[in-house]
């Protein structure tokens, strides 16, 4: 970038976040965004505890990832996890 030092300084910065803003736009839409449900709310949507979701996630039915102290359930593996325990709950005996 050319500098010159009759140019307005505000002017200079606010063409830098217009690259900026530009650049990131690009990254935004090249990277899928991924939607993330949290396990209160897989819980209420299958009409189960939280345990129980809990205990799908640690017996290995239900993949999730932990963000801090959150756990969180992506967008397929929620759909996934709904068809199933559709199956289960109207499964015969």
């Amino acid at each position: 970038m050319k500098v010159t030092f009759d140019d307005n300084p505000f002017q200079q910065i606010y063409t830098q976040l217009e690259r900026l803003e530009l650049k990131l736009d690009r990254l935004e839409s090249k990277s899928p965004k991924v939607k993330k449900r949290s396990v209160k709310e897989l819980a209420d949507h299958c009409g189960v505890a939280e345990l129980t979701v809990r205990n799908w996630i640690t017996d290995g039915k239900v993949k999730a990832k932990r963000i801090g102290r959150r756990i969180f359930i992506e967008e397929e593996e929620f759909q996934n996890a709904l068809s199933e325990v559709k199956s289960i709950k109207y499964k015969r005996n």
